[in-house]
């Protein structure tokens, strides 16, 4: 099997959930062939992809990155400018533990924040406190 066949069975694994959109997708609408174009985001940031290379990639902690490294399962992501992301990890196209990291990956993303799912007033703000209310008396009478 192929690396673009095994990476479309594990989209076809994410795609009952509705959180998980893949490629272009962008909130319901097609944003193109670039970076992410081939890839499962949840709440549009990226946790597994087929990068351009054709490497299956995921995102992961450093610390397990690290892990995997260091026990030569594979190897941290380089996008073509030299410099590697410690957070990203090239799965070998041979290894049989592509779905298992990429629900690892997914799992690792549930819990961190999602640009999607944080609306604009939960996004720091200024807030000034209103002006002090003048107290006045009750009339009687």
């Amino acid at each position: 099997m192929n690396v673009a066949d095994k990476f479309s069975n594990i989209a076809l694994a994410f795609a009952h959930q509705p959180s998980v959109s893949y490629g272009g997708n962008y909130a319901g609408h097609y944003v193109g062939d670039g970076f992410g174009s081939s890839a499962l985001k949840l709440g549009g940031k990226i946790f597994a992809m087929l990068s351009p290379q054709g490497q299956f990639v995921v995102k992961l902690s450093r610390e397990r990155v690290e892990e995997l490294v260091g026990l030569q399962r594979g190897q941290y992501f380089d996008p073509g400018h030299g410099r590697l992301l410690k957070e990203w990890f090239v799965v070998p196209a041979s290894s049989t533990r592509w779905l298992e990291l990429a629900k690892e990956a997914h799992a690792s993303a549930s819990g961190r924040p999602s640009r999607i799912s944080r609306p604009p007033s939960a996004r720091k703000l200024s807030v000034r406190k209103p002006p002090a209310l003048k107290k006045t008396r009750a009339r009687s009478g």
